[in-house]
Order: C-alpha cells, then sequence, then structure tokens
C-alpha cells in the first residue's frame, strides 16, 4: 500500500498557475508568478499570453527572446528610459526571465526591464515615441 498525500492549497494553486498559457483582464503578481515556476523546475517564465492584465512588481523583467509588447503601458516614469536597465555581464541574475511571451494591452506597474541591448534599444524607442505622442495629443 502506499501513502498518497494530498497536495496543499498553495502547491496546488501554484501548479494551475505554471500550467496556464493564458492570462486575460486579471492582476499579475510578477514575483509570485515567478516564484511558482521556479517551484515546478522551470528558471524563466515561458509561452505564456497576457490580455489586457495588470502585471504588477516590484520586479525586474528580463526580456528573452520572442518576448513582445503590443500596445502596453509599461509604467509611469518623467523619464521612461529610467524603466530600462543595462546588465553589465554577459549573464542576467537576480531577474525574472520572460521567453516567448506576449502582452496585448496590459499595464505595468513598479516593473523594470532588462535584457539584451537589442531588445531594450527597441523598447526604448517605443517608449519614447509612445511619451512623445501622448504629449502632441495632451
Amino acid at each position: 500500500m502506499t501513502d498518497q498525500t494530498e497536495m496543499s492549497p498553495e502547491e496546488k494553486l501554484g501548479r494551475e498557475i505554471v500550467a496556464r498559457t493564458t492570462f486575460e483582464k486579471e492582476a499579475v503578481w510578477l514575483p509570485s508568478l515567478a516564484v511558482h515556476h521556479m517551484n515546478a523546475g522551470q528558471v524563466f517564465i515561458d509561452g505564456k499570453t497576457f490580455t489586457e492584465c495588470l502585471i504588477e512588481g516590484p520586479a525586474v523583467m528580463a526580456i528573452m527572446n520572442g518576448t513582445t509588447f503590443d500596445g502596453c503601458n509599461m509604467g509611469v516614469a518623467e523619464d521612461p528610459r529610467t524603466l530600462l536597465l543595462d546588465p553589465r555581464g554577459s549573464m542576467i541574475a537576480g531577474a525574472i526571465g520572460m521567453s516567448n511571451c506576449r502582452f496585448v494591452r496590459c499595464r505595468f506597474v513598479q516593473v523594470a526591464f532588462t535584457g539584451a541591448k537589442q531588445a531594450l534599444d527597441e523598447l526604448e524607442q517605443g517608449l519614447l515615441s509612445a511619451r512623445a505622442e501622448a504629449q502632441t495629443k495632451g
């Protein structure tokens, strides 16, 4: 006879969150999402789509291959470039890696972004363009 221990509610919730591929119109606390993935043995978050979500920190998101942002509010800052952090070494440690993730019309609060130079350059250009467009409308 085998001893079957039931999963705790927290463990069950964590496994359900890791298994999900879509999040829609909900608040997502990025540190919690990352911890559930780490507990499942996943070093980064891969293959998720977030639509019209509130993505909350405090957190630093590492933008990895295939991650895109479409019509998102990346955060509030007098100079939008302050949301971008340049890595100094060949690897990024201590950030929440997002690979092949898609963010559609999401709003980011207390989240900074890091990644490869090209990804940061593209994000910077998008942030500065959005700011310029908002200033001409206001």
